[in-house]
């Protein structure tokens, strides 16, 4: 898929879009975001919002020899990566989510790791992790509970909205789960 900027229009029309998945079975690690913003929803592809530092982050934590861009996602495959959301549908903001759609996602979510049985699923998100999985004192990292033979971690979320990590912090995090795998 060739990069493009969607126009306004386009992207206030990708309310409630999809975007498809970038899995395989057996990955080393299956990201999963919160849900696709607009702009991703537009594009058809994941963390696709200029400004959105899931892409710099993946680099610099050591996932990827160089900074591919939202429209390269399908590479990942080759080195045992992939991409899902929590929930499917393209919002403005994650605020838009309700809780009872959250906890769905989640409940999804199981089903598709527990089909796809990637070594680790990292959820981008301590939030979201927290209501999906109804585990409220969850903190970054490595999670206790299981799916399957899949461990958890939880990342932060790389939107540029989360002010609370800079991108240095979201390297770091994010080496460290490197590191694991």
């Amino acid at each position: 898929m060739k990069p493009w900027k969607p126009s306004k229009e386009e992207i206030l029309a990708a309310a409630g879009r999809t975007v498809p998945d970038v899995i395989a079975r057996d990955l080393r690690v299956l990201f999963c975001g919160i849900n696709p913003g607009l702009y991703s929803g537009a594009t058809g592809c994941h963390f696709a919002r200029p400004g959105n530092r899931f892409w710099p982050a993946l680099y610099a934590g050591g996932f990827t020899d160089r900074q591919l861009s939202p429209f390269e996602e399908r590479e990942l495959l080759k080195s045992g990566y992939g991409i899902t959301n929590v929930v499917r549908r393209a919002t403005a903001a994650a605020s838009e989510l309700s809780n009872e759609e959250l906890i769905k996602g989640g409940r999804e979510l199981r089903k598709k790791v527990l089909r796809y049985r990637p070594r680790f699923l990292a959820i981008l998100g301590v939030t979201v992790y927290r209501t999906a999985f109804n585990n409220p004192l969850a903190k970054l990292g490595l999670q206790e509970e299981t799916i399957g033979e899949t461990n958890i971690w939880v990342l932060p979320n790389p939107s540029g909205l989360n002010a609370h990590y800079q991108p240095k912090d979201l390297a770091r995090l994010f080496r460290e789960l490197r590191e694991a795998v």
